[in-house]
């Protein structure tokens, strides 16, 4: 029995260590797991110094969550790249690349920062940049208006296949360029460093 308790006690001990080492390093970098709220503070606020108060600034305050999350060593002046892929025929899966591409350039245009975003689509996912087809052509005109840092591009490969399938042309909106292999585009691009995400 006694050796079960003393188990229990270094399991314990060793508990305490990890949260104490944890808080600690967070205590360090300046982090914080919780704040109090005013309701859940078990002081009132002038037995704090206001030189012990958590200042923040202004500016910190109006960030964003995209802004607190963006690396300030990132030079000015540098040019961003995202691809955004489509492969499926879900008009829910193309509203979301859109709204992610949207997102991402409101983004970096409050930061002053230039991006390029390219929305690759090949498969079942080129009934997006269909002009028969696609269930979000009247955002896609409308981006292309709004947001010139967004281009489309449309798999030939794919095109082709339509083609033969249907036995019609397949007419690709006059917003998008046709590439040879969409599949080819995203890995070359991918290749020179540019983000990938596929929503």
């Amino acid at each position: 029995m006694r050796s079960f308790e003393s188990v229990v006690k270094l399991i314990a001990m060793g508990a305490v260590a990890v949260l104490a080492s944890t808080s600690c390093t967070v205590a360090q970098q300046g982090g914080k797991y919780w704040v109090p709220n005013e309701q859940s503070a078990t002081h009132r606020a002038s037995d704090v110094r206001k030189s012990e108060r958590p200042r923040a600034t202004a500016e910190t305050r109006k960030r964003s969550a995209f802004a607190r999350m963006h690396n300030p060593a990132t030079p000015k002046g540098k040019e961003h790249h995202l691809i955004l892929q489509v492969n499926s025929n879900d008009p829910a899966a193309m509203n979301l690349t859109l709204n992610n591409a949207t997102n991402v350039s409101d983004y970096y245009k409050g930061l002053g920062e230039k991006v390029k975003i390219e929305v690759v689509t090949f498969g079942p996912g080129l009934h997006m940049l269909r002009e028969d087809t696609s269930p979000v052509k009247a955002r896609i005109e409308e981006m292309a208006l709004s947001s010139p840092d967004v281009s489309f591009k449309a798999c030939g490969n794919t095109q082709e296949k339509m083609q033969k399938a249907e036995n019609k042309s397949i007419p690709i909106l006059k917003q998008a360029d046709v590439v040879k292999s969409g599949v080819v585009r995203v890995m070359e691009l991918q290749e020179k460093g540019w983000s990938y995400v596929k929503p």
